[in-house]
Protein backbone atom coordinates (compact mmCIF):
# COMPACT_ATOMS: atom_id res chain seq x y z
CA UNK A 1 0.00 0.00 0.00
CA UNK A 2 1.76 3.56 -0.79
CA UNK A 3 0.05 5.06 2.59
CA UNK A 4 3.40 3.55 3.64
CA UNK A 5 5.38 6.00 1.25
CA UNK A 6 3.75 8.53 1.30
CA UNK A 7 1.99 9.74 4.59
CA UNK A 8 0.62 13.03 2.92
CA UNK A 9 -2.20 10.93 1.05
CA UNK A 10 -3.68 10.38 4.65
CA UNK A 11 -3.26 13.24 5.98
CA UNK A 12 -4.91 14.98 2.85
CA UNK A 13 -7.82 11.61 3.30
CA UNK A 14 -8.23 13.43 7.06
CA UNK A 15 -8.72 16.52 5.85
CA UNK A 16 -11.58 15.54 3.54
CA UNK A 17 -12.98 13.56 6.43
CA UNK A 18 -12.83 16.00 8.97
CA UNK A 19 -12.80 19.31 7.84
CA UNK A 20 -14.48 19.25 4.69
CA UNK A 21 -16.91 16.32 5.95
CA UNK A 22 -16.99 14.39 2.62
CA UNK A 23 -19.07 11.24 2.77
CA UNK A 24 -17.56 8.09 3.22
CA UNK A 25 -18.65 6.79 -0.43
CA UNK A 26 -16.73 10.16 -1.52
CA UNK A 27 -13.60 9.25 0.63
CA UNK A 28 -13.88 5.84 -0.65
CA UNK A 29 -13.33 6.89 -3.97
CA UNK A 30 -10.98 9.31 -3.24
CA UNK A 31 -8.40 6.72 -1.31
CA UNK A 32 -8.84 4.37 -4.35
CA UNK A 33 -8.11 6.99 -6.69
CA UNK A 34 -4.67 8.36 -4.99
CA UNK A 35 -3.70 4.62 -3.61
CA UNK A 36 -3.78 3.45 -7.64
CA UNK A 37 -2.13 6.33 -9.01
CA UNK A 38 0.85 6.34 -6.11
CA UNK A 39 1.01 2.64 -6.46
CA UNK A 40 1.53 2.86 -10.38
CA UNK A 41 4.84 5.15 -9.07
CA UNK A 42 5.97 3.02 -6.57
CA UNK A 43 6.26 0.29 -9.37
CA UNK A 44 7.34 2.25 -12.24
CA UNK A 45 9.14 4.97 -10.47
CA UNK A 46 10.78 3.41 -7.66
CA UNK A 47 8.83 5.94 -5.17
CA UNK A 48 9.78 9.72 -6.18
CA UNK A 49 8.86 11.84 -3.77
CA UNK A 50 6.01 14.63 -4.09
CA UNK A 51 7.68 17.57 -5.05
CA UNK A 52 9.16 14.92 -8.05
CA UNK A 53 6.39 14.46 -9.46
CA UNK A 54 5.77 15.65 -12.97
CA UNK A 55 3.31 16.28 -15.46
CA UNK A 56 5.11 13.38 -17.73
CA UNK A 57 4.60 10.99 -14.96
CA UNK A 58 1.00 11.44 -14.31
CA UNK A 59 0.47 11.32 -18.32
CA UNK A 60 1.89 7.72 -18.43
CA UNK A 61 -0.42 6.99 -15.74
CA UNK A 62 -3.60 8.46 -17.61
CA UNK A 63 -1.88 6.77 -20.90
CA UNK A 64 -2.01 3.27 -19.36
CA UNK A 65 -5.47 3.75 -18.10
CA UNK A 66 -7.02 4.58 -21.53
CA UNK A 67 -5.04 1.46 -23.15
CA UNK A 68 -7.10 -0.67 -20.35
CA UNK A 69 -10.15 0.74 -22.07
CA UNK A 70 -11.12 2.71 -18.47
CA UNK A 71 -14.03 5.03 -19.17
CA UNK A 72 -13.36 8.70 -19.81
CA UNK A 73 -15.99 9.40 -17.33
CA UNK A 74 -13.88 7.44 -14.88
CA UNK A 75 -10.46 8.99 -15.86
CA UNK A 76 -11.95 12.16 -15.00
CA UNK A 77 -12.63 11.53 -11.74
CA UNK A 78 -8.96 10.66 -10.95
CA UNK A 79 -7.58 13.34 -12.68
CA UNK A 80 -10.29 15.38 -9.87
CA UNK A 81 -9.07 13.57 -7.07
CA UNK A 82 -5.19 13.92 -7.77
CA UNK A 83 -6.41 17.96 -8.42
CA UNK A 84 -7.35 17.81 -5.22
CA UNK A 85 -4.85 16.28 -3.65
CA UNK A 86 -1.79 18.20 -5.05
CA UNK A 87 -3.77 21.54 -4.80
CA UNK A 88 -3.86 20.37 -0.71
CA UNK A 89 -0.17 20.54 -0.76
CA UNK A 90 0.13 23.89 -2.26
CA UNK A 91 -2.13 24.75 0.61
CA UNK A 92 -0.09 23.14 3.14
CA UNK A 93 3.31 24.69 1.39
CA UNK A 94 4.45 21.10 0.67
CA UNK A 95 4.68 22.46 -3.24
CA UNK A 96 5.25 25.31 -4.88
CA UNK A 97 3.31 24.50 -7.97
CA UNK A 98 1.00 21.70 -9.15
CA UNK A 99 1.94 19.38 -11.73
CA UNK A 100 -1.88 19.25 -12.68
CA UNK A 101 -1.55 22.36 -14.50
CA UNK A 102 -0.62 21.12 -18.02
CA UNK A 103 -3.33 17.86 -17.79
CA UNK A 104 -6.21 18.12 -19.90
CA UNK A 105 -9.47 15.74 -19.18
CA UNK A 106 -10.54 13.22 -21.59
CA UNK A 107 -14.01 14.62 -22.95
CA UNK A 108 -17.09 12.90 -21.60
CA UNK A 109 -20.21 12.18 -24.20
CA UNK A 110 -23.17 13.88 -22.24
CA UNK A 111 -26.22 11.16 -21.46
CA UNK A 112 -29.20 12.70 -20.68
CA UNK A 113 -30.07 11.35 -17.24
CA UNK A 114 -32.77 8.77 -16.47
CA UNK A 115 -36.10 9.92 -14.75
CA UNK A 116 -39.14 8.43 -14.33
CA UNK A 117 -42.23 9.21 -15.61
CA UNK A 118 -44.29 11.26 -13.06
CA UNK A 119 -47.28 9.41 -14.08
CA UNK A 120 -45.58 6.83 -13.19
CA UNK A 121 -44.26 8.24 -9.31
CA UNK A 122 -48.24 9.68 -8.79
CA UNK A 123 -48.92 5.74 -9.60
CA UNK A 124 -46.82 4.17 -6.84
CA UNK A 125 -47.80 6.39 -3.97
CA UNK A 126 -51.44 5.98 -5.03
CA UNK A 127 -51.89 2.50 -5.35
CA UNK A 128 -48.81 0.67 -4.41
CA UNK A 129 -49.32 -1.40 -1.07
CA UNK A 130 -47.16 -0.54 1.81
CA UNK A 131 -47.45 -2.49 4.66
CA UNK A 132 -48.80 -0.70 7.68
CA UNK A 133 -45.96 -2.11 9.54
CA UNK A 134 -42.79 0.24 10.70
CA UNK A 135 -40.46 -1.05 7.63
CA UNK A 136 -43.74 -0.62 5.52
CA UNK A 137 -44.08 2.97 6.79
CA UNK A 138 -40.54 3.93 6.70
CA UNK A 139 -40.25 2.88 3.08
CA UNK A 140 -42.99 4.95 1.93
CA UNK A 141 -41.81 7.79 3.44
CA UNK A 142 -38.48 7.60 2.17
CA UNK A 143 -39.40 7.29 -1.05
CA UNK A 144 -41.83 10.40 -0.73
CA UNK A 145 -39.00 12.42 0.83
CA UNK A 146 -36.56 11.66 -2.07
CA UNK A 147 -38.92 12.51 -4.64
CA UNK A 148 -40.23 15.47 -3.29
CA UNK A 149 -36.96 17.27 -2.11
CA UNK A 150 -34.26 15.46 -4.18
CA UNK A 151 -31.75 14.83 -1.45
CA UNK A 152 -29.19 12.71 -1.93
CA UNK A 153 -28.83 9.33 -0.15
CA UNK A 154 -26.38 10.23 1.95
CA UNK A 155 -28.01 13.49 3.00
CA UNK A 156 -31.27 11.53 3.60
CA UNK A 157 -29.41 8.78 5.83
CA UNK A 158 -28.10 11.22 8.02
CA UNK A 159 -31.17 13.49 9.01
CA UNK A 160 -31.49 14.50 12.29
CA UNK A 161 -35.41 15.45 13.88
CA UNK A 162 -33.98 18.70 14.71
CA UNK A 163 -33.64 19.57 10.68
CA UNK A 164 -36.72 18.86 9.96
CA UNK A 165 -38.96 22.78 10.73
CA UNK A 166 -42.74 21.80 10.73
CA UNK A 167 -43.92 24.75 11.65
CA UNK A 168 -41.93 26.47 8.27
CA UNK A 169 -42.66 23.31 6.55
CA UNK A 170 -39.02 22.53 5.30
CA UNK A 171 -36.19 20.36 6.13
CA UNK A 172 -32.01 22.35 6.12
CA UNK A 173 -30.56 19.72 4.43
CA UNK A 174 -26.40 19.06 5.09
CA UNK A 175 -24.45 18.38 1.52
CA UNK A 176 -21.58 17.62 -0.50
CA UNK A 177 -18.56 19.63 1.12
CA UNK A 178 -20.93 20.46 4.36
CA UNK A 179 -22.85 22.89 2.74
CA UNK A 180 -26.51 23.80 4.36
CA UNK A 181 -29.49 23.96 1.82
CA UNK A 182 -33.19 24.82 2.88
CA UNK A 183 -35.53 22.59 0.67
CA UNK A 184 -39.74 23.08 1.39
CA UNK A 185 -41.37 19.97 2.33
CA UNK A 186 -45.30 19.31 1.47
CA UNK A 187 -47.40 20.13 4.34
CA UNK A 188 -49.29 16.62 3.97
CA UNK A 189 -45.59 14.89 4.02
CA UNK A 190 -44.99 17.32 7.12
CA UNK A 191 -47.55 15.83 9.02
CA UNK A 192 -46.67 12.07 8.50
CA UNK A 193 -42.81 12.80 9.35
CA UNK A 194 -43.96 14.22 12.45
CA UNK A 195 -46.08 11.36 13.43
CA UNK A 196 -43.92 9.18 12.22
CA UNK A 197 -41.27 10.61 14.94
CA UNK A 198 -43.93 10.53 17.84
CA UNK A 199 -44.06 7.03 17.14
CA UNK A 200 -40.66 5.59 17.19
CA UNK A 201 -40.56 2.61 18.73
CA UNK A 202 -37.06 3.67 20.05
CA UNK A 203 -34.82 6.18 19.75
CA UNK A 204 -30.90 6.54 19.21
CA UNK A 205 -29.34 8.17 22.12
CA UNK A 206 -27.78 11.27 21.08
CA UNK A 207 -28.81 10.40 17.36
CA UNK A 208 -32.01 11.04 16.92
CA UNK A 209 -31.37 9.80 13.52
CA UNK A 210 -35.11 10.92 11.58
CA UNK A 211 -35.43 7.59 10.20
CA UNK A 212 -34.69 4.64 11.85
CA UNK A 213 -35.59 0.22 11.75
CA UNK A 214 -37.69 -0.86 13.91
CA UNK A 215 -34.93 -1.62 16.36
CA UNK A 216 -34.22 1.59 16.56
CA UNK A 217 -31.05 1.79 14.56
CA UNK A 218 -30.09 4.75 11.53
CA UNK A 219 -30.74 3.19 8.12
CA UNK A 220 -28.28 1.90 6.01
CA UNK A 221 -27.39 2.75 2.28
CA UNK A 222 -27.35 -0.64 1.24
CA UNK A 223 -30.76 -1.57 2.74
CA UNK A 224 -32.35 1.89 1.43
CA UNK A 225 -31.01 1.42 -2.34
CA UNK A 226 -32.56 -1.85 -2.10
CA UNK A 227 -36.23 -1.28 -0.86
CA UNK A 228 -36.07 1.93 -3.26
CA UNK A 229 -34.50 -0.31 -6.18
CA UNK A 230 -37.41 -3.29 -5.57
CA UNK A 231 -40.63 -0.44 -5.44
CA UNK A 232 -39.20 1.34 -8.43
CA UNK A 233 -38.82 -2.01 -10.26
CA UNK A 234 -43.07 -1.96 -10.04
CA UNK A 235 -43.39 0.92 -11.89
CA UNK A 236 -40.85 1.94 -14.52
CA UNK A 237 -38.53 -0.27 -17.13
CA UNK A 238 -35.89 2.33 -17.11
CA UNK A 239 -32.62 0.57 -16.33
CA UNK A 240 -31.32 2.02 -13.35
CA UNK A 241 -34.00 2.70 -10.45
CA UNK A 242 -31.85 4.23 -7.75
CA UNK A 243 -32.01 7.14 -5.06
CA UNK A 244 -30.44 9.23 -7.31
CA UNK A 245 -33.14 8.44 -9.86
CA UNK A 246 -35.28 9.83 -7.67
CA UNK A 247 -33.04 12.88 -7.34
CA UNK A 248 -33.45 13.22 -11.49
CA UNK A 249 -36.70 12.88 -11.44
CA UNK A 250 -37.31 15.57 -8.53
CA UNK A 251 -35.39 17.84 -11.13
CA UNK A 252 -37.16 16.84 -14.09
CA UNK A 253 -40.50 16.88 -13.25
CA UNK A 254 -39.81 20.46 -12.29
CA UNK A 255 -37.83 21.77 -15.17
CA UNK A 256 -41.11 20.24 -17.00
CA UNK A 257 -43.71 22.09 -15.23
CA UNK A 258 -41.67 25.56 -15.80
CA UNK A 259 -39.69 25.62 -12.73
CA UNK A 260 -36.49 28.43 -13.08
CA UNK A 261 -32.86 27.09 -13.68
CA UNK A 262 -31.78 28.41 -10.48
CA UNK A 263 -34.20 27.55 -8.43
CA UNK A 264 -33.67 24.01 -9.36
CA UNK A 265 -30.14 24.71 -8.76
CA UNK A 266 -30.59 25.94 -5.12
CA UNK A 267 -32.81 22.74 -4.22
CA UNK A 268 -30.40 20.17 -5.84
CA UNK A 269 -27.51 22.38 -4.04
CA UNK A 270 -25.60 22.12 -7.28
CA UNK A 271 -21.84 24.50 -6.93
CA UNK A 272 -22.58 26.00 -10.57
CA UNK A 273 -25.39 25.80 -13.22
CA UNK A 274 -23.47 23.79 -15.43
CA UNK A 275 -24.98 20.70 -13.48
CA UNK A 276 -28.56 21.74 -13.42
CA UNK A 277 -28.58 22.52 -17.31
CA UNK A 278 -28.63 19.22 -17.89
CA UNK A 279 -32.08 18.78 -16.88
CA UNK A 280 -32.86 21.59 -19.30
CA UNK A 281 -32.13 18.99 -22.15
CA UNK A 282 -34.16 16.68 -20.57
CA UNK A 283 -36.85 19.30 -20.88
CA UNK A 284 -36.25 19.73 -24.45
CA UNK A 285 -36.57 16.63 -25.36
CA UNK A 286 -39.60 16.17 -24.09
CA UNK A 287 -40.93 19.46 -26.09
CA UNK A 288 -39.60 17.41 -29.04
CA UNK A 289 -41.60 15.00 -28.57
CA UNK A 290 -44.85 16.40 -27.57
CA UNK A 291 -43.96 17.87 -30.92
CA UNK A 292 -44.10 14.64 -32.89
CA UNK A 293 -47.23 13.35 -31.80
CA UNK A 294 -49.05 16.82 -31.93
CA UNK A 295 -48.22 18.92 -35.03
CA UNK A 296 -49.11 17.68 -38.57
CA UNK A 297 -45.98 18.40 -40.07
CA UNK A 298 -43.59 16.74 -37.45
Amino acid sequence: MPLYQYPQITIFLNYLKFERRYSPHTLVSYETDLDQFFQFLIDQYNAPTIDQIGSMLIRTWLAGLKEKKISSKTINRKISALKSFFKYQLKSGKLKQSPMGAIIAPKVSKRLPMYIEQKDMESMFKYMDFSSDWQGRTERLVLLLFYSTGMRLSELIQLKESQLDAVQKQVKVVGKGNKERIIPVPAALIEQLAEYINQKPTKEIGENQLFVTEKGMALQPRSVYTFVKKRLSAVTTIEKKSPHILRHSFATHLMNNGAELNAVKALLGHSSLAATQIYTHTTIEKLKEVFKKAHPKA
